[in-house]
């Protein structure tokens, strides 16, 4: 069973949890996730069955969407609704003006610096495992992009928020820092990830009926095969001899068109058979996956 099955996460469980879970149900070696969600949030999950585990990190590095809840007022160490409170203020009178004002900050490119509950690393150990034993290290700021930052609602001390952003941004620290910006603290109540690279709610499947479609036989038709799973990548399609020298990992000549940067390598039937870079007019091969 090779491909990237999109699982519909429920609050509670690890991301790991999750792949503990369907590795178990469906009896499988090679089962991974592409990028974690916290025991509260919610939503698109996809996980790499098999061959598609080989690619996995390349998914991950897809863009994000999420619809999240802000809660206005109290601040927690985790910054989200899970930790303990470590302040609180009286919330300001809303208006749309305010809020839209608040939120310009948080729109376009910046640098954010992860949260200590985070699975971060700094030197060899995870920030939640520090913060955990009570500690708390200096983090580097990230570059992140947030490309869609929507106000859908608010009332007396929430706010409902839809966000569009690369690859490691935390909306748990949005929620943090929005709150600051109003001057009244705020956490992140709710979470719900909508979209994950080119995987989306309306593919996925709730965790409670992975078993019952694993029972019937018909799981292996809600998996997306490889090829679709990197659809964001450029396409470098080539013919039956050059597909012959990728999969022995041999360099091929690419059309002087192609743009610099990550393309997926196809067969001439659209078979994924590498992903690579392109560049001086070849392929530098980055998973060779024949």
């Amino acid at each position: 069973m090779d491909g990237v099955l999109v699982i519909d996460k429920p609050t509670g469980p690890t991301s790991f949890d999750v792949v503990r879970q369907v590795r178990s149900l469906l009896k499988l070696k090679k089962v991974g996730h592409t990028g974690t969600l916290d025991p509260m949030a919610t939503g698109v999950l996809p996980l790499c069955l098999g061959e598609a585990t080989k690619v996995a990190g390349f998914i991950t590095e897809g863009d994000k969407a999420y619809d999240a809840t802000v809660r206005l007022g109290s601040e927690t160490d985790t910054q989200d609704a899970e930790g303990q409170v470590t302040a609180t203020a009286p919330v300001p009178a809303l208006t749309p003006a305010m809020l839209e004002a608040a939120l310009a900050r948080f729109r376009g490119s910046f640098d954010q610096v992860p949260p200590m509950y985070s699975a971060v690393k700094v030197a060899g150990k995870r920030l939640y495992e520090l913060a955990r034993a009570g500690e708390e290290v200096e983090r580097a700021a990230r570059h992140v992009t947030v490309y869609e930052l929507v106000l859908r609602d608010f009332s007396a001390d929430r706010i409902h928020l839809s966000v569009r952003c690369s690859k490691g941004f935390f909306v748990r620290t949005l929620a943090f820092d929005l709150g600051r910006a109003l001057g009244c603290g705020a956490h992140l109540e709710a979470l719900r990830r909508t979209a994950s690279g080119p995987f989306t709610l309306a593919r996925a499947l709730p965790l409670a009926d992975v078993a019952a479609q694993a029972k019937e036989g018909t799981l292996a038709s809600r998996l997306v095969p490889l090829g679709d799973a990197l659809v964001d990548m450029p396409e470098v399609r080539v013919g039956a001899d050059d597909a012959r020298r990728v999969s022995h990992g041999v360099p091929v000549e690419v059309p002087a068109a192609t743009r610099p940067g990550r393309v997926r390598v196809t067969g001439p039937d659209g078979t994924l058979l590498a992903v690579a870079e392109g560049a001086g007019g070849r392929l530098r091969y980055l998973r060779v996956l024949v």
